[in-house]
């Protein structure tokens, strides 16, 4: 198949589809981060929110048609994508539409990912897609969507479902799968305590990523008899794609960086440390996310900002960022930023030293503050004088202390009541 070909074949197929993004998580393992905020709302990578990523990706790939369903503490979420997503043209097919739980079917709220999109059946129905795309809103990478498309169709699969190579002490947190040479699934295991390693290897396991393109009619066909199933938990990990491998054509979508012959970048910034380390490998000089990637760019919303701003330049007094990234509004008055990701509008004053730290918008550090990996949530007004991250023992007395010693400061930890959603 000659490339033109192929391009037009698969520009096809993404016309042909709509996307689903699973966005109602609360993302408790974040603890206080989703204190006010759904998990796919977090800010990340200096001026973006994790929904961005899913979504870019859809919109690179061709995909313009994207539901986003919300339920936990969606209302940042919701502002976010209302500022950020409206720049796709309705008149010409494309949207961004947001689906709340809304109980449109049932008397409850969305009792699991399959009974979320069930809910959503009308929905769906009402733009005729040929393929459904389920993403998780909560993940941090970049994907074409259209081979995996491709892939769906060639093996005129009902359900294909995107993979991962995980080390097979870690494989235990996903959906474990059981392929044959031709990548047909014929095992899978939601969080199995013994899970099996892939073919071909002893060391790592083929998990789930979350990501499943669905033939609409099958879709529908799966979600009502789940919805009739009164023992069912009405998930699709738990429930759904175990009771289908037997019956039906499912087949597994290796994600892999062809040409570097490994595993593609993919991250899961489920828990603090997790969330911690992912933002701070974008301050290495060849960091595996490329954000400064022209061809495959991640779109936000953004305030119209003035750029970073370095002053002072005193023997004890200069205002300088090594091995960082600082974004547009910040203002580094005589302090010292070293391996650290500044989001937007951070002001951080004279005599103030930040290391190995995450500093999301809007935060105010005064003056003689010492801060070392940590994490410091948006909005919060630093007090002079403050010292985090060299007693762990003091820390946790007033902050969250992760288990790799990452400290986590919010706004209420402070004492500064912002019991508003930010």
């Amino acid at each position: 198949m000659n490339s033109d070909h192929t391009s037009r074949f698969v520009s096809k197929l993404t016309r042909d589809t709509l996307a689903l993004i699973m966005a109602g998580g609360r993302g408790s393992r974040l603890k206080n981060l989703t204190q006010w905020r759904a998990k796919p709302a977090v800010p990340f990578g200096g001026k973006f929110r994790i929904i961005d990523f899913p979504l870019s990706n859809c919109v690179n790939s061709g995909i313009r048609r994207i539901g986003v369903l919300t339920q936990y503490k969606a209302h940042s979420l919701i502002n976010h994508i209302q500022q950020g997503w409206g720049h796709l043209r309705g008149e010409f097919g494309e949207f961004v539409e947001l689906l709340p739980a809304q109980q449109r079917i049932a008397t409850s709220w969305y009792a699991g990912t399959a009974d979320a999109i069930y809910q959503n059946i009308d929905i769906i129905r009402s733009h005729n897609p040929k393929y459904v795309l389920i993403l998780a809103g909560d993940h941090i990478y970049k994907m074409d969507y259209g081979p995996m498309l491709a892939h769906h169709t060639e093996n005129e699969a009902d359900i294909t479902i995107g993979c991962i190579e995980v080390p097979l002490e870690q494989a235990q947190a996903f959906g474990v799968m059981s392929v044959d040479e031709n990548s047909r699934i014929h095992g899978f295991e939601e969080k199995p305590e013994n899970p099996t390693p892939m073919p071909g290897r002893d060391d790592e396991a083929l998990c789930s990523m979350g990501i499943y393109i669905f033939n609409t009619d099958f879709l529908f066909e799966q979600l009502s008899k789940d919805a009739d199933s009164v023992n069912s938990s009405h998930d699709f990990g738990k429930d759904i794609i175990p009771s289908i491998i037997e019956k039906y054509r499912a087949f597994a979508y290796p994600f892999r960086d062809v040409q570097k012959k490994k595993q593609s970048y993919w991250r899961d910034v489920g828990t603090v440390d997790a969330f911690w380390e992912a933002n701070l490998e974008l301050t290495d000089v060849l960091p595996e996310l490329n954000l400064y990637d022209e061809k495959w760019p991640i779109w936000t919303y953004q305030a119209q900002l003035p750029p970073a701003k370095f002053v002072f330049n005193d023997e004890n007094r200069r205002g300088i960022a090594v091995d960082s990234m600082v974004s547009g509004g910040c203002i580094i008055s005589g302090a010292k930023i070293h391996r650290s990701l500044l989001f937007s509008h951070v002001h951080i004053n004279s005599y103030s030293s930040v290391e190995q730290s995450v500093i999301l918008p809007d935060v105010h550090i005064g003056q003689h503050c010492r801060i070392r990996k940590a994490i410091i949530d948006k909005g919060c007004i630093v007090p002079h004088n403050t010292v985090i991250g060299e007693d762990a023992e003091a820390d946790a007395e007033r902050y969250y202390v992760s288990p790799k010693g990452v400290v986590l400061v919010t706004p209420d930890m402070l004492g500064q009541e912002l019991h508003y959603v930010r």
